[in-house]
């Protein structure tokens, strides 16, 4: 197991930008790494995914807006949010894809209309 800590959420208007980065205890190479949100009462979600090669894919809802992306000699992953709505408010959380290994923190992301 690797232990995943996200940081970077925050408090932003409608419209704005945030960077979420999320930081693994150990190596992350040969994984395909996730970015996943949870909104009150809703259930986590898939938000974008990478492959160790760096191939992308993104949920519809936030396609064209958000970037993953991963550093394997840092042992992180990123998340650049543009144009952000308040439908994207959520905890946000990073975790291996397809793979058990524990859930971090996540961080908060709140977009205020």
């Amino acid at each position: 197991h690797v232990q995943l800590v996200e940081s970077g959420g925050g408090l932003v208007q409608a419209g704005g930008s945030l960077g979420l980065s999320c930081v693994a205890s150990g190596s992350l190479r040969g994984y395909v790494m996730g970015w996943y949100r949870q909104a009150p009462g809703k259930q986590r979600e898939t938000v974008a995914t990478i492959t160790p090669l760096g191939s992308t894919n993104y949920a519809g809802a936030v396609k064209g807006r958000f970037t993953i992306s991963r550093d394997d000699a840092k042992n992180t992953v990123y998340l650049q949010m543009h144009s952000l709505k308040p439908e994207d408010t959520a905890v946000y959380f990073c975790n291996l894809v397809r793979v058990v290994n524990p859930w971090g923190q996540g961080t908060q992301v709140t977009v205020s209309s």
